[in-house]
């Protein structure tokens, strides 16, 4: 009676564990596109959630150093400047041509659009030797291409600057999570836990995009009637509110998202994003009302075939060949594609008593 038990309660774990995940990661999608129907100042709401993802991180860390007795890592400047900073201005580049391209595209081409980023996460990976080149790696690439053409034809919702923005975000996007992958390979950096990766990369990607921020956003924000020339408190405040929203739900992600691979295994949570896109789609057509037609719908299936081969063969070369990648922890709002994580085997799935510890708080 132990195993069935055990393997019911391990289930509903997983299951619950999944929908934490969802919830952060479907909830900061739609944010996105509902407070950019009001707010247009992508990149200043981008710039308020990595101020908020930073001060949670800070307070995690000092909560985690309080609760474990050990000093968190503090990386010197020169390893701070030439290790951490590729990685945090491809980063933030990515998260800032996402959240900008809201204000042009549906929700429903933004999510197909960025499932390409697997395409130049590949390309990326074979340069930098992450991935083993595959004749099957060929037909991964086809099928999401010709997917992603086939939801992209004739589409009545189409928007060419939008549309450019997504595929631009997504190949940084495939230069982002290669250069992270490196990053957290680096033991002696110390940046394996996610809330680490997140305290590190958060001011420069702060001061990366803040020049962009000014260029763009500065002028018209200064005279909005949004924020700084706010004549009654009630506006003011609830503009802050929802700002701050979105910071809580970008934080959440990275930290449902390492928990649940900590607990069951990156294979999970990659299958688990194939079927949260088909559930961002569902809802956007049912809720925000985009249009899809029975040509868009097959060029999804043929999209999720492409990338559900893909993470078939990672788990089956991982199994067969042992770990070859190591996971990609501290995964940004906007990149719902954990791909390069490496699957591992059931007897390394669980962490030790420690370390439990240490990621659950």
């Amino acid at each position: 009676m132990a195993c069935p038990v055990q393997f019911i309660c391990r289930g509903v774990r997983t299951v619950g564990l999944i929908l934490f995940y969802y919830v952060f990661s479907i909830g900061i999608t739609f944010y996105n596109k509902w407070l950019m129907k009001g707010f247009h100042y992508p990149l200043f709401m981008t710039l308020v959630h990595l101020s908020i993802i930073f001060c949670l991180a800070a307070v995690t860390r000092w909560a985690m150093h309080c609760w474990t007795g050990k000093p968190r890592v503090v990386l010197s400047w020169t390893d701070y400047l030439h290790k951490v900073s590729p990685t945090a201005l491809a980063t933030v580049l990515d998260i800032g041509l996402s959240n900008w391209s809201f204000l042009f595209i549906t929700i429903s081409l933004y999510t197909m659009t960025k499932s390409s980023a697997v395409l130049f996460i590949l390309f990326f990976s074979l340069i930098f030797k992450l991935e083993e080149p595959n004749p099957f790696l060929i037909l991964v690439v086809l099928l999401i291409s010709c997917g992603l053409f086939m939801f992209t034809f004739e589409s009545t919702q189409f928007n060419l600057e939008g549309f450019l923005m997504v595929l631009l975000a997504s190949f940084i996007g495939g230069i982002r999570w290669t250069l992270t992958q490196v990053l957290m390979q680096k033991a002696e950096l110390g940046l394996q836990n996610p809330i680490d990766a997140m305290f590190h990369l958060q001011p420069i990607m702060f001061i990366g995009l803040f020049p962009l921020f000014l260029y763009n956003e500065g002028l018209s924000l200064s005279t909005s009637e949004k924020l700084f020339r706010s004549t009654e408190l009630s506006p003011l405040l609830y503009s802050l509110f929802t700002l701050s929203l979105g910071g809580g739900l970008a934080f959440g992600l990275g930290f449902s998202e390492f928990l649940l691979v900590s607990r069951t295994s990156s294979l999970t949570l990659s299958i688990s994003g194939i079927f949260k896109e088909v559930c961002i789609l569902l809802l956007a057509s049912s809720v925000m009302g985009d249009r899809l037609s029975l040509l868009n719908w097959l060029g999804f299936a043929v999209c999720v075939c492409g990338i559900s081969l893909h993470v078939g063969l990672k788990a089956y070369y991982s199994k067969n060949k042992g770990p070859s990648l190591r996971q990609l922890a501290g995964k940004s709002p906007e990149l719902e594609l954990p791909l390069l994580r490496q699957s591992r085997d059931e007897s390394t799935d669980e962490y030790d008593a420690e370390e439990h510890e240490i990621n659950l708080h």
